[in-house]
């Protein structure tokens, strides 16, 4: 029971974005609020304020399953209206008709209790605010607010009449209008704010979503032009040479072979700076990857804790090892609801340790492919001799253990130098 309730956590909350967790939370709220304000308006006050008549009982008895049916119906049709709100997708114009039905017909039954005289003046009323609230909210989302207090306004009216007729006064008159008023700015409040906010954190997300394509597009445009700088020039050369070469060597001229010579030269130069660009490109300084790990983490919201040096470690494990770095703090925040992190770099006796750990783990990412995953990970680390492990260390904490020999890496940064 327990795995499945954790299961069901991961599913329902742990792999969904902190923005879609907030529109789950809102959507419980509004399914809560219309069940509430139905059971507290509607139900207990006809349990105590009903009379014990026949017909009273009869109409009391219709008027709490037409609260349920139209709660039910509000929730049924309460994502709908919110995606509509956030122009995911359309409503159907007649959506909203059972809705309205319901809401009708349980005025209508509270104006006939209040006609006969089977509950007292208070219950009645707190019996149409409790029909008003499920379908303001739902109507609140569909049109704009000015409509909505217009229509409003206009039902205020025809229920302040219909109910002063059945039962003349005052007071009980203006209860109505303050009811019906409060529930509309209550269902104006409770829908439209809050699906604003949904609106801006979206709009906030997508526009993080767009920067983040943007940086990438801006990277790929300075790696095409660090490119375009190396080759382009050589290459000219190269063809003005080629073609100079095969000139001399139809008039069996001998500067034809220096020619050759000369283009083979500009080839290999190219060839180490195209080398040195691509190296550039894709080398990771592990200093900067363990402080910006930190500083992202802690912008997240997650204690992040950092120790050791970099100093004095080859280039090629640095960049291994800066990669671990990158991939384990990308995991922490996409894949788990992580309250606290460590990062931690030692290097006893001739090798380095890496050791990332966080709580709040959800499933690993097992990505297979280069530079993405464990995998990429485990492929990165072999090319300095290293090893990787990872996997759960208890109750929702995961541990990444990167491991490198310095060594085997400073025999083979002597032989490259």
């Amino acid at each position: 029971m327990l795995g499945l309730i954790r299961g069901w956590q991961r599913r329902h909350w742990r792999d969904r974005s902190k923005a879609e967790r907030v529109e789950l939370q809102t959507l419980g709220t509004w399914y809560f609020t219309t069940w509430f304000f139905s059971f507290a308006w509607l139900a207990l006050p006809l349990v105590g304020g009903l009379e014990r008549r026949p017909g009273s009982l009869l109409v009391g008895g219709l008027l709490l399953l037409v609260g349920a049916l139209q709660c039910a119906e509000a929730n049924r049709l309460t994502r709908p209206v919110l995606d509509h709100y956030l122009r995911r997708t359309g409503l159907p114009p007649r959506a909203l008709y059972p809705a309205g039905v319901l809401l009708a017909l349980g005025l209508a039954l509270a104006l006939v209790l209040t006609a006969v005289g089977g509950a007292d003046p208070v219950t009645t009323r707190l019996c149409i605010g409790a029909m008003l609230l499920p379908f303001g909210m739902l109507y609140g989302l569909v049109v704009s607010i000015r409509r909505f207090l217009r229509h409003s306004a206009l039902l205020a009216v025809v229920l302040m009449a219909a109910f002063g007729w059945a039962e003349p006064g005052a007071a009980g008159i203006f209860m109505v209008g303050f009811l019906t008023a409060f529930a509309t700015c209550f269902s104006l409040f409770a829908c439209r704010c809050s699906a604003w906010n949904l609106a801006v954190l979206w709009e906030a997300d997508r526009a993080g979503e767009v920067e983040a394509r943007l940086a990438v597009a801006e990277e790929r445009l300075r790696f095409g032009r660090d490119l375009h700088d190396v080759m382009g020039r050589n290459l000219a050369v190269i063809a003005l040479k080629s073609e100079l070469a095969v000139q001399l060597a139809r008039r069996g001229r001998p500067e034809a072979v220096e020619q050759m010579i000369e283009v083979q030269r500009i080839a290999q130069d190219s060839q180490r700076e195209v080398r040195a660009v691509v190296r550039g490109y894709r080398e990771v300084d592990l200093g900067v990857e363990l402080a910006g790990a930190q500083g992202v983490l802690r912008a997240a919201g997650i204690a992040c804790e950092v120790s050791g040096e970099t100093g004095g470690l080859p280039a090629q494990v640095q960049s291994a090892l800066g990669w671990v770095v990158r991939e384990t703090t990308t995991n922490v925040l996409r894949h788990g609801d992580a309250g606290r992190c460590s990062v931690v770099l030692r290097m006893p006796e001739g090798r380095v340790v890496l050791t990332v750990e966080n709580d709040g783990a959800g499933s690993p990412a097992t990505d297979a492919g280069d530079g993405s995953g464990l995998t990429g990970l485990r492929e990165r680390l072999r090319g300095v001799d290293g090893t990787l492990e990872a996997g759960f260390v208890g109750a929702g904490v995961f541990r990444v253990v990167a491991e490198v020999p310095l060594s085997a890496n400073a025999a083979v940064r002597e032989v490259a130098s």
